[in-house]
């Protein structure tokens, strides 16, 4: 179960450090923020199946689907010519660690005892961490051998080995009792238009880039407006009722993801401006993702209402302010101290992420007293962090794409229009707080 998830977040970071050179082999440069996107897209509607999935075919055979297709992507990468066909790897890759990331903590429950369900789930969280550095280990060192494609083939290896490990750990059965939950393809669908439409507008100008936002924007009102009544909806219903605080709760975590999809072209810009290695602009891509580790471990012990909301405030403003001053030191031909000024920046600006994320995921849980509610509120958390993480990276794109040919304008245009988002948080968090006073208020009342 840990492989899984170990697998998606070493992916992630691996692929940001190697994609600047495998752009310089295979071309393609215009489709880079697709590389993320595609995968990203791809792993939002294969954690709708999870539960399906299980209920249907055991966790046996769900676990070593998801390993095999992973594989199977991965080779796809690995031999691609052109960028094209690396992003059907992506696809492929992505619907495959969709799946495996969602299943560890749908499966903990039946295939381990209650007592060790929460040092299993630690474990699994705690592999972020070792994707964080892993990856940019991995995918710096074959990036500098110029043996990008390596690299590929060593997570395709892992992945068949993982296989051999499912079939001696897991049951064949799922233990699920419940069946399957309906997928909501409509909500998918118009969920898929929305993010093609914002990354198809990265590589194309003028009215057109203008046209694909505007039909971006329509289409995710349309799952707005389509989600409030659907019968099946990727998020709870509550989402949408009354005063609930849960839609501003969602709200911030989708703004804080987004912004954290910075570091899918901060590898590139680290090369292309910085001239570091391959290495060394891994391990900088990763930098966000340290301060997003230190700063979740540094606030958990925070313990009272009035510290919870000023961290939740103090996040969004403490990302910006890294971002700014990432943006600012943009500069062609830049000295050791500001490359240092880069990593320092952001990690602080991944500690932004960190302190807030984390007690916004907790105040998703603590919404409702109602068990029934928690549980469907908790499982929207993490879609709409992996809904953010796929507008983000197609986002993120558009944004570089206004630089236009200069490197360093691409650079800070992307920096100050995340720093610009990421305060964002800090208005919808007013909002939160505004609408739980009164959530609860009703509560009482009734």
């Amino acid at each position: 179960m840990a492989g899984g998830v170990a697998l998606y977040a070493t992916n992630v970071y691996l692929t940001t450090s190697l994609l600047p050179n495998a752009v310089s082999d295979i071309g393609g440069e215009e489709l880079y923020s697709w590389t993320m996107t595609v995968f990203l897209v791809a792993s939002v509607i294969s954690s709708m199946l999870v539960s399906r999935s299980l209920a249907r075919f055991g966790a046996r055979a769900s676990y070593s689907a998801g390993f095999l297709g992973f594989a199977a992507g991965t080779v796809v990468a690995a031999a691609s010519p052109t960028m094209v066909v690396m992003l059907v790897g992506r696809g492929l890759q992505g619907l495959a660690a969709g799946l495996l990331a969602g299943l560890g903590f749908a499966v903990v429950r039946t295939v381990l005892p209650a007592h060790l369900w929460q040092r299993a789930i630690a474990l699994m969280s705690a592999m972020w961490g070792v994707g964080n550095v892993i990856g940019p280990v991995v995918g710096g060192f074959f990036a500098q051998l110029g043996l990008w494609r390596g690299a590929f083939v060593l997570l395709a290896a892992i992945s068949l080995a993982l296989v051999a490990l499912t079939f001696r750990a897991l049951p064949s059965r799922g233990g699920e009792d419940s069946a399957a939950d309906p997928v909501p393809w409509i909500s998918l669908a118009l969920l898929t238009s929305t993010a093609a439409a914002v990354s198809v507008a990265s590589i194309v100008d003028g009215v057109a880039m203008v046209v694909l936002l505007g039909v971006a924007a329509l289409t995710a009102a349309a799952f707005i407006v389509y989600e409030r009544s659907a019968p099946d909806s990727v998020l709870p219903a509550m989402t949408y009722s009354g005063r609930s605080p849960l839609r501003w709760i969602y709200l911030s975590i989708i703004v804080l993801a987004v912004v954290s999809t910075v570091e899918t072209f901060i590898p590139l810009f680290g090369q292309r401006i910085g001239g570091l290695s391959p290495l060394a602009a891994g391990f900088l891509g990763a930098a966000i993702s340290w301060g997003w580790t230190i700063a979740s471990i540094w606030s958990s012990g925070v313990d009272t209402d009035r510290m919870r909301r000023v961290v939740r405030v103090a996040g969004p403003i403490v990302l910006g302010g890294g971002l700014g001053v990432y943006a600012l030191l943009q500069l062609a031909d830049p000295s050791g101290p500001v490359i240092a000024g880069w990593y320092i920046a952001l990690l602080v600006a991944g500690c932004g992420i960190g302190m807030a994320m984390a007690h916004w995921f907790t105040a998703g849980m603590r919404v409702s007293t109602d068990d029934a509610e928690a549980t469907q509120a908790s499982a929207g958390l993490n879609t709409s962090q992996l809904i953010a993480n796929a507008f983000g990276s197609a986002l993120a794109g558009v944004l570089v794409s206004l630089g236009g040919d200069d490197i360093v304008s691409s650079a800070r245009i992307l920096g100050f229009g995340f720093a610009a988002i990421a305060l964002l948080a800090v208005v919808v968090a007013f909002r939160e707080f505004a609408a739980a006073r009164a959530w609860r208020s009703e509560k009482v009342d009734a």
